[in-house]
C-alpha cells in the first residue's frame, strides 16, 4: 500500500525537518518547500494527500496560496500552522478550505492527530464520490438518437421548475431513469429521491405505506409510522405504475398535491409535506379515466408535463452506445478488464 503525501511549506528549516523526521517516522513520504510558490508548484506537479502550510511566508502568505493551492488540488486536504496565531487567522483559513489549524510551537501528537483525521475525512471523500460515480452510472440516459435527445430537452426545461411531471412509455423504456434525471436537474437535487412501485404493493398497504398511520390506527398498528410523503419532504416522490393505484388511495395523492397536505391512516390532524410528485404508468390513463378506473382530476393534476419515452425499437441507432455503457458497467461492478463486443455483434443486436 502506497504510503501518503505529505507536502510540508515552511520557510524555518528546522521546522520542516523536524516535521519531516516525524512524519516519517509514521509511516509517511514527505516533500518540502520553502515558500508558498514553490509549494504551489510541487502540488501543481504532483499530487499530494495532505499539506502542512505556514501562515507566515516570505512572498505570498499562507492564506494567499491556500485558495491557489485548494484550486490546483481540490481534494488536498490543508493543515494551516502558525505562531502568531489569532481568531481571525483561524476562521479565515477555515473559510478558505483548510481542514484545521494549528498554532506553534508545534505538538507531536497534536499534528499526528490533525493529519490522520484529515487523511481519514479524505479517504471518506474519496470514497464517497466512487459511489456517486457508479450510482451516476446506474442511472444513466444513454443514447444520442432524436428521440432520447427530445426526452433530454424536455428534462432540462422541466427539472428547474416545481411542477408535477407524468413520464409514460412501455415497460423496461427507462421511466424511472427519466424520474431521477429530473430530480437530478432541480434544486431538490440534494434531498430525498422516493421510489413507491404501486403494483407491487398490496392495496391494503398501500395507504400506510404512503401516508404512515398513528399507533393503533389497525391491528399490528403498534407505534407510530412515516409514511414515504414524508420521507421525501423537501425532495420528490416518484410514484411509479400509478396506473394500478386504487381509487381511495388516487384521492388522498390528489389532496397531497392540491393542498401539500397528507393524512396518516388513523389520523385526524393534516400533516404538511413539501413533495414533487413524478409519476409513471405504461398504461393509457385517458383511457383509464374513460372506464372510471382512474381519477379525471387527479390525471390532470400529474399530467401538468407529459414525457413520452420512446421504446429502444424506435431508437435503435443507441444500441451501440447502450451496449457499450453495459460493458463499462459490468466491467466496474466486477473489477473486470474492460471489454468490447465486436462489430458483428453490434451489428446483430441493432438489427
Amino acid at each position: 500500500m502506497q504510503k501518503p503525501r505529505v507536502l510540508v511549506i515552511d520557510d524555518e528549516k528546522n521546522i520542516r525537518r523536524t516535521l519531516s523526521m516525524i512524519l516519517k517516522g509514521d509511516g509517511f513520504q514527505v516533500a518540502e518547500a520553502e515558500t508558498g510558490e514553490e509549494g504551489l508548484a510541487m502540488a501543481t506537479e504532483k499530487l499530494f494527500e495532505l499539506v502542512i502550510l505556514d501562515v507566515n511566508l516570505p512572498g505570498e502568505d499562507g492564506l494567499q496560496i491556500l485558495p491557489k493551492l485548494k484550486k490546483v488540488s481540490p481534494r488536498t486536504s490543508v493543515v494551516m500552522v502558525s505562531g502568531q496565531a489569532t481568531v481571525q487567522i483561524a476562521v479565515d483559513a477555515t473559510r478558505a478550505g483548510a481542514f484545521d489549524f494549528i498554532e506553534k510551537p508545534l505538538s507531536k501528537d497534536r499534528v499526528l492527530i490533525a493529519l490522520r483525521n484529515a487523511l481519514r475525512l479524505s479517504q471518506l471523500d474519496l470514497q464517497v464520490s466512487a459511489m456517486q460515480d457508479e450510482e451516476s452510472m446506474r442511472y444513466q440516459l444513454v443514447g444520442d438518437s432524436k428521440g432520447l435527445n427530445s426526452v433530454l430537452r424536455q428534462i432540462d426545461k422541466v427539472g428547474p421548475t416545481p411542477a408535477t411531471v407524468l413520464v409514460t412509455g412501455e415497460s423496461g423504456t427507462g421511466k424511472e431513469l427519466v424520474a431521477r434525471a429530473i430530480h437530478g436537474a432541480s434544486s431538490r437535487k440534494d434531498k430525498a429521491f422516493i421510489k413507491v412501485n404501486c403494483a407491487a404493493i398490496p392495496e391494503e398497504l398501500i395507504e400506510t405505506e404512503l401516508f404512515g398511520c398513528v399507533k393503533g390506527a389497525y391491528t399490528g398498528a403498534d407505534r407510530d409510522r412515516d409514511g414515504k410523503f414524508t420521507a421525501a419532504d423537501g425532495g420528490t416522490i416518484f410514484l411509479d405504475e400509478i396506473g394500478d393505484m386504487s381509487l381511495k388511495v388516487q384521492a388522498k395523492v390528489l389532496r397531497a398535491l392540491q393542498e401539500g397536505e397528507i393524512e396518516r391512516v388513523g389520523d385526524t390532524e393534516p400533516m404538511h409535506v413539501d413533495v414533487r410528485v413524478i409519476a409513471a404508468t405504461n398504461k393509457d390513463l385517458m383511457k383509464e379515466v374513460q372506464g372510471d378506473r382512474f381519477r379525471e382530476d387527479l390525471f390532470y393534476r400529474l399530467n401538468v408535463i407529459p414525457i413520452v419515452v420512446p421504446p429502444l425499437r424506435e431508437r435503435r441507432e443507441d444500441i451501440p452506445n447502450l451496449c457499450e455503457h453495459f460493458l463499462t458497467r459490468y466491467a466496474v461492478e466486477n473489477d473486470l478488464p474492460r471489454m468490447e463486443l465486436s462489430k458483428k455483434a453490434t451489428l446483430a443486436l441493432s438489427e
